[in-house]
């Protein structure tokens, strides 16, 4: 695939249930450092994705939910990632580095 949008859903899509990852971790896969704010707005679009994006998954480099405002509900990404057994305090996660999901180191250089 040659569109950004859509590498960045595919990276999304294979972040674990229980397992957060940030913009700029998907942007450094992509080989995109600096393009973290772009997979912001892949995120932010992925309603036009074939799939359906766990992107309630992707949250800033310090577990914040930068991207809440982006769902239907001020709660739903925060209510999303309970679901999964992520802890939110404050619209930050609780242990980021634990549930951190790194595709750089999980899945190899892309």
């Amino acid at each position: 695939m040659d569109n950004f949008f859509e590498k960045a859903w595919e990276v999304a899509c294979l972040i674990p249930v229980g397992r957060v990852t940030s913009y700029g971790a998907i942007a450094r896969y992509l080989g995109a450092v600096r393009s973290a704010r772009m997979v912001g707005w892949a995120m932010n679009n992925c309603s036009a994705a074939k799939v359906q994006v766990p992107a309630h998954r992707v949250v800033n480099a310090r577990g914040v939910l930068t991207g809440k405002h982006h769902f239907p509900g001020n709660y739903v990404m925060e209510e999303l990632l309970a679901s999964e057994g992520v802890l939110v305090k404050d619209n930050q996660i609780v242990d980021f580095e634990k549930v951190f999901w790194d595709p750089v180191e999980e899945l190899g250089i892309h």
